[in-house]
């Protein structure tokens, strides 16, 4: 059976010093390391906060588009790692991934990356296959394919374990939905077999939303 080898959420929030802010404020936290940059403007200057964001990429999705980070510009989306042979966790994954689907298919700014991890396997066709077995029709939801190394390297920048191959179980890789806002920056983590995390997951993308940092782009 595939195994979780979660990252507890703890040590993710421990990597930012963002704090949840007030209901009131209806603002989520930016998750991972930042760093503080000072620049002279106009002879003045000004110290700037440098978060964590997710590195550029380049992928080819169901359609054989190339989907690169890029492609997610002004775009608020939710990603995950999977393959289209696993046999336990990536289905509930995915079923629980089409209530996000379902909920914001028709919503401009908002999409759901899947990358697969077994790319050997996990052809074009072998994705658009299972697409359409999930029904998933149109640009709102993406599942994509590249090189193993690179995919594996991503997954660290989503904050999530690595990856890794294992003869009885064939892979084992984590299970978490990951919430990326317009600025590339990490907003949420959720567990993708959870149907209460996944419906924490459909409010926060509402709430992100409506941050104003997120409207207009």
């Amino acid at each position: 059976m595939i195994k979780y080898f979660f990252i507890p959420l703890a040590i993710v929030v421990a990597l930012s010093s963002c704090k949840f802010n007030s209901s009131e404020n209806k603002k989520l936290p930016i998750f991972g390391e930042r760093e503080a940059v000072t620049k002279t403007v106009n002879g003045q200057q000004q110290t700037d906060t440098v978060y964590h964001t997710i590195p550029s990429f380049s992928f080819v999705n169901q359609y054989r588009d190339s989907i690169t980070d890029k492609s997610l510009e002004g775009k608020i989306y939710v990603a995950d790692f999977f393959f289209t042979t696993c046999p336990s966790i990536c289905p509930v994954m995915h079923r629980n991934m089409l209530s996000v689907y379902n909920k914001f298919k028709d919503v401009g700014d908002v999409s759901i990356l899947s990358f697969t991890i077994d790319p050997k396997y996990d052809s074009v066709p072998v994705l658009k296959k299972y697409a359409d077995a999930l029904n998933i029709t149109g640009n709102s939801w993406w599942l994509v394919q590249g090189k193993k190394d690179e995919t594996y390297g991503l997954a660290k920048s989503y904050l999530v374990t690595t990856p890794r191959e294992d003869v009885k179980e064939k892979f084992i890789h984590d299970g978490y939905f990951i919430l990326i806002d317009k600025q590339k920056r990490i907003r949420g983590s959720y567990i993708g077999t959870d149907e209460k995390e996944v419906a924490k997951l459909i409010e926060d993308i509402q709430t992100l939303r409506a941050e104003p940092e997120q409207q207009g782009k």
